[in-house]
């Protein structure tokens, strides 16, 4: 099966950190964290999503369980800014070259804080480049390849 643009992308950048992306693709969606644990067939719960949000004015990435809120402030606070909020769809796509619901945990240049709660589950799922493909990883690879600053962002 041929993959989308977008995950080839993250694979070519990957493979460039030394990491074997292996995308599988759900044409029926893994946009949600719900979606994505049902074509998996995991506990939603190991499902990383990767939220872009603007600290002040800078876009991060926030890796948070499927089953977990991210919390504003706390992640303001682990980014060292004085507010959060959601980035707009088009912030999203400008920031990491990705869409909404598709955004990968790691190569696209943005910082990334990871909530230490994603240790619950080995390996975990994320968003491969698009909102139907998704590849597995284990903690301590998501951990080396997204250079993730580990902060309690959850709620």
């Amino acid at each position: 099966m041929d993959l989308p643009t977008a995950s080839l992308r993250l694979v070519h950048w990957a493979a460039g950190e030394g990491l074997d992306v292996d995308v599988r693709v759900f044409p029926e969606g893994t946009k949600t964290a719900g979606d994505a644990a049902r074509a998996v067939g995991c506990d939603v719960a190991a499902i990383v999503k990767s939220l872009v949000f603007m600290v002040d004015d800078e876009p991060v990435v926030a890796l948070v369980p499927g089953d977990r809120r991210l919390d504003l402030e706390k992640l303001a606070e682990a980014a060292g800014g004085s507010g959060s909020r959601r980035a707009s769809l088009d912030e999203v796509r400008a920031a990491t070259g990705y869409a909404a619901g598709g955004t990968p945990p790691f190569g696209h240049g943005c910082r990334v804080f990871a909530d230490p709660e994603l240790n619950r589950h080995d390996p975990v799922w994320a968003a491969a480049g698009t909102p139907t493909t998704v590849f597995p990883i284990s903690i301590a690879e998501l951990a080396r390849v997204a250079h993730a600053t580990w902060a309690p962002i959850s709620g």
